[in-house]
């Protein structure tokens, strides 16, 4: 029986991932806090409240250190705490603090890729990857067949997706494109398999490069896919141990 395993959001976008137990999922939209902002570099093409994609933006692909950033929110004050192992940690209103913010990730961005330099807020469908708001699946039987064929430790967390699953088939996830599952309370239909980039390549323990997760990928699967994306058709709460029903 396959049931929810781990919950996780990411408020910053490419900046941290913080851990849950329970969230109420909003139809046609993301995550709550999830990608709720994301770091504009210097050449961004932003528009106020819209929808941009990720090449706007600083993200763990161009700079893996920032895949070892952890975050807390705390919501009633509207603060993040973010951790590093290179960095002290950081306490910050990303509305109104934007600067502390960007000084203190500076070190970790690479002098060859575009300057970081605002915060970029969209509440509610949030900067997901997709043109759509998305919430993202991740199977650890897939997670743990990729690592036994790579012969490596593989975190989940390379992976930066919202709901972890466990119970379930290797790669059966991939079935499921166009169905819907509810968890909990709520239902979310199944929209495409993650594309992935070279984010996953970064230990999320450290922030260096130390696993070609692309290229066993396309050896073993003939393709850069691990993950799905859903979409939140029912509102509702789910919690980690919730049972996953494939309607």
């Amino acid at each position: 029986m396959a049931r929810v395993s781990a919950l996780w959001r990411h408020p910053v976008k490419g900046h941290g991932r913080e851990a849950l137990r329970r969230v109420t999922l909003s139809r046609g939209q993301a995550m709550p806090w999830d990608r709720r902002w994301a770091v504009a570099h210097e050449l961004a093409r932003l528009t106020e409240g819209e929808w941009a994609p990720c090449t706007n933006f600083s993200i763990g692909a161009k700079a893996p250190a920032l895949m070892a950033i952890d975050a807390q929110v705390d919501e009633a004050a509207g603060r993040v705490t973010l951790t590093h192992p290179d960095r002290p940690d950081l306490t910050f209103d990303p509305d109104r603090d934007a600067q502390a913010f960007l000084d203190w990730v500076a070190p970790l961005m690479p002098s060859s890729r575009a300057r970081s330099v605002r915060l970029f807020r969209l509440d509610g469908r949030g900067l997901t990857d997709t043109d759509y708001p998305s919430v993202s699946l991740l199977n650890l039987a897939s997670n743990a067949d990729l690592a036994a064929q790579m012969g490596a430790e593989v975190s989940p967390l390379r992976w930066r997706c919202n709901i972890h699953v466990d119970g379930m088939e290797p790669w059966a996830e991939f079935d499921l494109v166009d169905r819907t599952l509810r968890i909990g309370e709520a239902e979310l239909r199944v929209r495409e398999p993650i594309r992935r980039c070279m984010a996953t390549t970064a230990n999320p323990g450290t922030g260096a490069r130390d696993l070609d997760t692309l290229g066993a990928l396309n050896s073993t699967r003939g393709a850069q896919d691990f993950g799905i994306y859903t979409e939140v058709t029912r509102s509702g709460t789910l919690a980690v141990g919730d049972r996953i029903e494939v309607l």
